[in-house]
């Protein structure tokens, strides 16, 4: 009853004239940045950073959120217009979707997206105002060294699944560790990484960090890969389905959402695995079989519920537990920081109302998401038509403008081209983006908890280990970094059925022989994201769009 009492005092807040404006700005505006092919809710949100400052930090979250929401199911308009998802999330929408809208569908494809967008929204907004407040309940009850514990897993988690290699995921991470060490050290004063400049004694403002990496980054990178000529996009009514296509998605709206949320509340979980995997899902259920790789709507209704349940479980760890699981969630979590809140387990207590209303306004942007999206269809294909100089010229004036208006120093200016600089290598050379800004975010607060369980065990390191959660972390741990190596030994030791070496093994499992690798659309238009989609998409963070296949679309652009 005190979590329905806190949820209604939130719709109170969020239903509010001014937070509903909010809301619909950030609806609309994050629908728009995920129908452009290389922008993404991650760099939205740190372009709007600065910004957000002059805002109540409720109305601020609460247009972030909208953003965050809409971004998710923008991405999909891309991949069913165009077959280039305008989110990575959204790789797999672009199998069905865009065979389906050159089969003249693409009004069903919008709408059963559409549609099951609001679903899974719904459900996983649902799921979150139950399982957060638990895991609140659980966390306030660790000590320093579980929680230390926790976020080394975060961290770890993350890495090892990111980048074309775990080394490269590690070296980003190394990055964003060694850029939050900048400034004096918190209990002795001593200057880490200033290099002599007075400038640099109170660290890099994370706001100038985020929008260096993911705007500037982002826009240098896609920059580099333009090409002029015209986008063919397919032309599209208003969102419609008929009686026979709501038989055949609501099941997969269910499945998908059920996939979906699990996956987004863990670390390294992510919105592309749980999309894959409703695909294949479906794939294997439907009584239709035959029209998977020519555009079967189930292939569109499961992932993208799969999609958006994935953000709603994404927002579970980082406001129950201040560990975010995506580049949006961290983001957000700097924007925490910027306004002087502490995020992690005492965030419901401390920001009661705030949290509560940041919650109610997810089910409020998610209804308006389906009523902004079925009519504006034919709008987002036109946004579509932007030419691409100018817009990534505006992103770079934004970032500009917006960095210098933190402390109004033109070092922060050198301060952003050089880490704009450090992203587009990044990317040029397939690091992973998310890992460096989490190091960023939690380096310091990582170091806080070690200090404090060195303290409390009186430099004993056996302090680390003194909580049972935090032998139970440590063994998760290792598994996750010494997972590879056994998983290879496991297969060189065991012998090999027939037939198993060229299905690929089971890194992939079953679903990959049945699904979209092998059987799916393989032979069709979409055979690139089908195979390396998923594996492509973990290469980069959600705001990340410098994987090969996402790169392969903008490059027709």
């Amino acid at each position: 009853m005190d979590i329905l009492s806190s949820l209604m005092d939130g719709f109170a807040t969020a239903l509010t004239p001014m937070n509903l404006l909010y809301a619909l700005i950030g609806v609309i505006l994050g629908t728009a940045v995920g129908v452009l092919p290389g922008i993404g809710p991650a760099m939205t949100v740190a372009l709007l950073l600065p910004v957000a400052t002059v805002l109540e930090p409720t109305s601020a979250f609460i247009m972030f959120a909208g953003i965050y929401y809409g971004g998710m199911f923008g991405g999909s308009t891309t991949s069913i217009l165009l077959n280039t998802p305008g989110e990575s999330s959204s790789v797999i929408t672009a199998i069905e979707g865009n065979l389906m809208a050159k089969a003249g569908r693409a009004a069903q494809a919008l709408a059963t997206a559409a549609i099951g967008s609001f679903v899974a929204g719904a459900i996983g907004t649902t799921l979150l105002v139950v399982f957060a407040p638990t895991v609140v309940q659980f966390a306030v009850s660790l000590g320093s060294p579980s929680y230390f514990a926790i976020m080394v897993l975060a961290l770890l988690a993350v890495t090892a699944v990111l980048g074309s290699s775990r080394l490269r995921g590690f070296a980003s991470l190394g990055l964003g560790l060694a850029i939050g060490l900048v400034g004096l050290d918190i209990v002795s004063g001593q200057a880490r990484l200033t290099f002599g400049l007075p400038l640099l004694s109170d660290g890099l403002d994370v706001v100038v960090v985020a929008v260096a990496i993911f705007a500037v980054g982002e826009a240098l990178w896609v920059a580099a890969h333009l090409r002029r000529t015209p986008l063919e996009i397919i032309p599209v009514g208003t969102p419609w389905m008929g009686k026979k296509d709501w038989k055949r998605s609501w099941k997969p709206w269910l499945r998908g959402t059920a996939f979906g949320f699990p996956f987004g509340a863990l670390p390294a979980g992510g919105a592309e695995i749980p999309t894959f995997l409703s695909y294949v899902t479906e794939k294997r259920l439907s009584k239709h079989p035959e029209e998977f790789g020519k555009g079967a709507i189930e292939g569109v209704a499961g992932p993208e519920a799969a999609n958006n349940a994935a953000a709603a479980g994404t927002l579970t760890p980082m406001l129950a537990l201040g560990l975010p699981t995506n580049a949006t969630a961290a983001v957000m979590l700097a924007a925490f920081v910027q306004f002087g809140i502490q995020p992690g387990p005492l965030l419901f207590e401390n920001e009661g109302p705030l949290v509560w209303a940041l919650i109610a306004s997810l089910f409020i942007g998610n209804f308006l998401l389906l009523l902004v999206n079925l009519p504006l269809a034919p709008v987002w294909a036109k946004l579509l038509r932007l030419p691409r100089p100018y817009l990534y010229a505006g992103i770079l004036f934004f970032a500009t403008l917006g960095a210098y208006s933190v402390n109004l120093q033109a070092f922060d200016l050198a301060i952003l081209l050089v880490l704009g600089a450090l992203g587009f290598l990044m990317r040029r050379y397939g690091l992973p983006v998310l890992p460096l800004i989490l190091g960023v975010i939690l380096g310091p607060r990582l170091e806080k908890q070690l200090r404090q369980t060195l303290q409390l065990s009186a430099g004993d390191v056996s302090g680390l280990w003194s909580e049972p959660i935090a032998v139970v972390v440590y063994i998760i741990v290792a598994l996750v970094l010494l997972w590879p190596f056994l998983f290879k030994m496991w297969r060189r030791l065991r012998p090999q059925p027939a037939g198993f070496a060229a299905t690929g093994g089971p890194a992939v499992a079953g679903p990959a022989v049945a699904g979209p690798a092998v059987a799916g659309p393989a032979a069709g238009p979409a055979a690139a994201p089908g195979v390396e989609g998923p594996a492509e998409a973990k290469d980069r963070s959600d705001s990340t769009h410098a994987n090969h296949g996402v790169n392969h679309g903008q490059e027709k652009s």
